[in-house]
Formats: C-alpha cells, sequence, structure tokens
C-alpha cells in the first residue's frame, strides 16, 4: 500500500513538472508574438527609391508596422529581375520603374498592383561635347544606351525619337539603341565609345562631372515637362489581400517619408548617400549628389496618366503584341484612406 501512495506521489510531481515546463515554452519573450509576420520588400540602391533607402535606414517603416511584423530587405539592380522575385513569391512589396511593373502585371495577369507612387523624372538625356548633337534628330547615324530594353528611361527614349521622325535601327531607321547596364555606360561614354545615353540619376551627373559630357535634355524636358513617374510601390495581390492593415501603415509611413524628404532634403541626402555607399561599396561625391538629388521630385501620386502612357510607347516600340488594358494595375483605395484622413486630395 505504501508502495502504491509512493508512485502516485511521483507520478502525480512528474506531470506537475511537466505542464510547468510547457507552460514555461509555451510563453513569449518580451515583445514577441506567435503571430508576427514578415514583409519581404524590394528596392534600388538609386536616389529614384528615396523612400525606401530613407524609411529602411532610420527605423521608419519598422515603427510604423510595429514589433511583431520583421521587415526581410532585399536589394535589385534590374527591374525584370525584381519582378520575377515577387511573381515566384519572394517578394511581398517593392519600389520599382513603371516599365517592370506594367510587364509583370501583364505576364502575370494581375499578380501584381501599383498602390502609390514614388518618383517622378530623374532622367537625363547626355551627350558628347564635341559630338555635334544639338537636337534629338541629331542622334541619325548614332549610338545612343539605355540601361535595360522596355524601362522607363529606354520608353522615354523611344517617345523622344518617334517626336522627332526617327527611327532605331532595328526599325529600320538610323539610330542605334543599346542596352547597356549603368556602370559599363560610364565606362564607355568616357571612352567616347558612345554619342548619347538616356539614363536615371546619379548616373546622369556623373557622365557630366565623370565623363565630360553635357545635358541636351534636363530632366523636365524628356517627357510630359517631368511629370511622369519613374518608380512606383507595387505590392503582391496576394499579400495586398491577406495583409490590408500592413499595407495601409506601409503608405502612411511613405507619405511621411515623402514630406520629410521634400522638407529636409539635405539630412535625405546624408541618408541616401550612407545607404548608396552600405549596398554598393561606393557613396557619391557632394557635387553629383546635389545635381543628380535636384532632378529627382519625391511624390506619391503614381501619375497614372503617364503609366497608360508607358504603354502605349511600349506597344508602338513593339514591347507589347496588343495595347493591353491595365485600369487593374491600380489598388489606390488604401493610399485614398490616408489622404482623406489628412485631409489631402484623393488621387483618381
Amino acid at each position: 500500500m505504501k508502495k502504491t501512495v509512493g508512485l502516485v506521489s511521483i507520478l502525480f510531481l512528474l506531470l506537475t513538472s511537466v505542464f510547468f515546463l510547457a507552460g514555461c515554452g509555451d510563453s513569449k519573450k518580451e515583445g514577441e508574438s506567435h503571430n508576427a509576420v514578415t514583409i519581404r520588400v524590394a528596392h534600388f540602391p538609386n536616389i529614384t527609391h528615396a523612400q525606401a533607402l530613407v524609411g529602411l535606414a532610420d527605423g521608419t517603416f519598422q515603427k510604423a508596422l510595429g514589433p511583431d511584423v520583421k521587415i526581410d530587405r532585399k536589394s535589385f539592380n534590374a527591374g525584370p529581375e525584381e519582378i520575377e522575385a515577387l511573381l515566384a513569391g519572394e517578394i511581398d512589396l517593392g519600389y520599382i520603374g513603371p516599365g517592370p511593373a506594367i510587364n509583370g502585371y501583364i505576364k502575370s495577369k494581375g499578380a501584381l498592383k501599383i498602390i502609390a507612387g514614388a518618383t517622378d523624372a530623374g532622367a537625363v538625356l547626355v551627350v558628347q561635347k564635341d559630338g555635334n548633337i544639338n537636337k534629338v534628330t541629331d542622334l541619325a547615324g548614332k549610338k545612343v544606351a539605355v540601361p535595360q530594353f522596355g524601362n522607363t528611361q529606354d520608353l522615354s527614349l523611344r517617345q523622344l525619337l518617334q517626336e522627332a521622325n526617327l527611327k532605331s535601327v532595328d526599325k529600320g531607321g538610323k539610330v542605334e539603341v543599346l542596352q547597356i547596364k549603368n556602370p559599363d555606360i560610364l565606362s564607355l561614354f568616357s571612352q567616347k565609345k558612345l554619342d548619347a545615353a538616356l539614363v536615371p540619376e546619379p548616373w546622369g551627373a556623373r557622365l557630366v562631372e565623370d565623363a565630360h559630357g553635357k545635358i541636351l535634355l534636363d530632366w523636365n524636358q524628356i517627357w510630359r515637362n517631368g511629370k511622369y513617374t519613374t518608380a512606383v510601390v507595387i505590392v503582391n495581390t496576394k499579400f495586398l489581400a491577406e495583409h490590408p492593415d500592413l499595407v495601409h501603415k506601409w503608405l502612411e509611413a511613405h507619405l511621411q517619408l515623402t514630406d520629410r524628404i521634400s522638407k529636409n532634403p539635405e539630412e535625405a541626402k546624408t541618408i541616401i548617400n550612407t545607404q548608396i555607399k552600405e549596398l554598393t561599396g561606393k557613396d557619391l561625391p557632394k557635387n553629383i549628389l546635389d545635381q543628380a538629388f535636384s532632378r529627382v521630385i519625391p511624390t506619391y501620386d503614381p501619375a497614372k496618366d503617364s503609366v497608360y502612357g508607358f504603354v502605349d510607347i511600349a506597344y508602338n516600340a513593339g514591347y507589347l503584341k496588343q495595347k493591353a488594358d491595365i485600369t487593374e494595375i491600380f489598388a489606390l483605395d488604401e493610399l485614398n484612406k490616408i489622404l482623406e484622413e489628412k485631409g489631402l486630395p484623393l488621387v483618381k
């Protein structure tokens, strides 16, 4: 009988210990949550992605999302790579040019949405000083570089050529349009193996300062007086459906950053330059940074008409087999909720 009582006591103690330990294991550390969410964010180490660079560096986005949300940051150098990552389910939200965003939307049949603008303008057409190029029509018989076929700068160049009644060589014309990465454009331009280049900042400023080029068309002469989108904020459609609250919080921070960058450009430039050095290994000299930044307009408005215009240009350039209907590419409800709360005009 004593042995039975002893065994019961031991079993009771063991069970009590198991429940106690289980309870300890189930308790979470301060600030942690079992419902924690990770948001995977993409951007370029570019001035045109200013809000991403500043907000990720100074904690603005993290503060807006709260401690239960982890930001997994991913840096890209080309739009198509970012789009492929998003369509593969590796990216939730990103900053990108409108050209790749349009292509990704059409290719995936709606797997991404544009939820805000990021920057307008921010590109220039630079030519050789001694190249006898004084207007766009002088590009006939010349070699002109863009960072990538189908990207924002390429589409802008195609529009300029069309307005000047010029065509690229592949379309039976006289302008040789070349797809070359920005660092290589700088190198080849310095060697005078290129006559001109339409590039985003800070590469325009670098072509002028480092390669002794001259600006043929400034940021407000490329297209629509500079009122065209250069970078937008996109989101994976599935993520938007599952986490509209996080998208809303992100956009609140995005608007706050847009206002801050516009009002305090010197502070923004310091943070952006530090980020560029961290991501690329080299920062920008102050004169180049100042020039480049003066040609970029931070915004939250995606300039819808310019996005539709890019579709027309892409179609005319042969990048699209047919004119696609992209009216559903925009998901601006969360943005407009915030604008309404702030008493600001809605984006329509």
